[in-house]
């Protein structure tokens, strides 16, 4: 798997997605470029990535080690009001403090990045050049650079030197931990660069050459030089991290979902038109769709708090007899015992999303409860296929959002983003384009979300029997301005023989009604 060579526009997809999320800031674009070294520029809302190739290791490894540096720009995004220059001294030792200060802030938020923190550093350091062939005064500045930023040097440097470089690294620690516990900014950080200026005993102007921090790419470390070094800086960096399992670091595992769900759509675009597309079934494009427009943290994350012990697949419930007896409940009247109970979701569901133009007014925020329905769906690992319709081109068009052998991941929400409410709700002739896919399929549940009545309700009715004798059970979910009109839609949809029907008049209560579903 590792072989193969994810493509660049895969790469921008993601990394766009990613920065996005991270600095949250949804104006920003990711390009990839070999001419210059991963940057940020503040005032074009724009990331500078290096490319995968020009790293050190193998096809993951570049991966982890593209993502991270990602991650550290969105961190200066979120976090700084300027990115000076790196071609001067006064701006390389600035945007060496602000890499310290971003990176502290970021990992109170993000705190499953420690591990690619500590797996990246191992590279940061083993790219650095050898002092011996850095020149001049900016030999002083480089090993100030590795002293500060990895606790140690490659190769040898003067002693009166060295001197003002631990000097010079212990005040810019502690004016970074000054920073952050006071709040403080670049520009105040900015105020003291002048001061590790003079102790370096340097020109604030003295040119600093490109470094090359790729100057080795394409070289594979070995398993354990890559643990040699890591050891290194897991010891040096422990009063930041703690202690870290170097093991974990090594495997990478928070990530390897990740890359291994790009490797597969990466795959899927070199072979496109090699497979057929079931007939009239079409994917949305998803270049220049922004998807994070759609995403509600808050609903996604609350859902998911919601919906924990489903993951676990134990659920504390309260019954007549049970492995403990409960004061509280017996005393107020309620069962006064209770027992774990093994929860499972073992069940395959289909779900239909209706995008006519009855649903154009509120469309956004549809989608957003249905993404967050998707991703705690998705946590749940739950086994499930997405597909919507609209009229295009005054063609009715189902789409196909996420088929049930692929993870729920960007791509698929852009899929969803893309779709726009367009159209009537001609159900049978969508019904008619998805039998055969279900025919093959066989889910257990086939679930359709509208906000109106069909078409031809007797075309309907007769698919929904051949739905039925394929042994799938047919539910809807009539959606309504008010609780009386949802339940009128919901009332109309049962007549035309679903097994259950039911109502929402707010669309963020989309996700717990079809949870209720695989609960019953």
């Amino acid at each position: 798997m590792q072989s193969i060579q994810l493509q660049n526009d895969s790469l921008v997809e993601i990394a766009t997605f990613l920065v996005r999320r991270w600095s949250e800031k949804d104006k920003m674009i990711v390009e990839i470029s070999d001419k210059v070294e991963t940057k940020t520029r503040l005032k074009e809302n724009k990331v500078i990535l290096t490319p995968l190739e020009k790293r050190i290791g193998n096809n993951f490894q570049k991966y982890r080690q593209f993502r991270t540096s990602l991650w550290y720009e969105a961190m200066r995004i979120k976090h700084c009001k300027k990115i000076l220059s790196d071609d001067h001294a006064f701006g390389f030792i600035l945007n060496t403090l602000e890499t310290q200060r971003v990176e502290q802030l970021g990992r109170k938020i993000w705190k499953g990045m420690d591990e690619e923190i500590i797996f990246n550093y191992a590279y940061m350091l083993v790219s650095r050049p050898q002092l011996h062939t850095v020149y001049g005064k900016a030999r002083i500045v480089e090993a100030f650079y590795q002293y500060f930023m990895f606790g140690a040097i490659k190769g040898e440097i003067q002693s009166n030197n060295f001197e003002r470089i631990k000097k010079a690294t212990a005040l810019g620690k502690k004016v970074v931990g000054k920073a952050i516990e006071e709040e403080r900014d670049t520009e105040w950080l900015e105020k003291h660069v002048g001061e590790i200026v003079k102790i370096l005993d340097i020109d604030s102007l003295l040119t600093i050459p490109v470094s090359l921090p790729f100057m080795k790419a394409g070289m594979a470390l070995t398993e354990e030089e890559l643990r040699r070094v890591l050891k290194v800086i897991s010891k040096n960096k422990e009063g930041d991290f703690g202690s870290v399992d170097t093991n974990a670091i090594l495997r990478g595992d928070n990530v390897y979902d990740e890359y291994r769900v790009l490797l597969d759509e990466n795959k899927k675009t070199e072979n496109k038109g090699l497979a057929p597309e079931p007939i009239g079934i079409q994917t949305p494009t998803t270049k220049n769709v922004d998807e994070t427009v759609i995403y509600d943290l808050s609903l996604i994350n609350g859902l998911k708090i919601k919906f924990k012990e489903w993951r676990s697949g134990w659920k504390e419930e309260h019954l007549r007899s049970g492995d403990e007896f409960d004061e509280e409940n017996y005393i107020e009247g309620y069962e006064p015992f209770f027992t774990d109970v093994k929860k499972s979701i073992k069940t395959k569901i289909v779900i239909l999303l209706d995008h006519s133009s009855s649903i154009a007014s509120d469309a956004l925020e549809y989608k957003k409860a249905t993404l967050a329905l998707c991703e705690v769906l998705s946590f749940l690992k739950v086994k499930f296929a997405v597909y919507a319709f609209s009229t295009q081109n005054r063609t009715v068009v189902c789409w196909s959002i996420k088929p049930d052998n692929i993870k729920w991941n960007n791509v698929t929400a852009k899929r969803l983003a893309h779709v726009v409410a367009n159209g009537s709700t001609p159900l049978a002739e969508v019904y008619d384009k998805m039998f055969p896919v279900l025919q093959a399929k066989r889910p257990d549940i086939f679930l359709t979300l509208t906000d109106g009545e069909p078409s031809d309700p007797d075309a309907v009715r007769t698919m929904i029997k051949s739905f039925k004798g394929l042994g799938i059970n047919m539910v809807a979910l009539g959606l309504g301005p008010n609780t009386l009109r949802a339940t009128t839609i919901a009332d109309n949809l049962r007549h035309l023989g679903y097994e259950k029907t039911m109502a929402v008049s707010r669309l963020n209560d989309i996700p717990n009604k079809v949870m209720s579903i695989l609960e019953a």
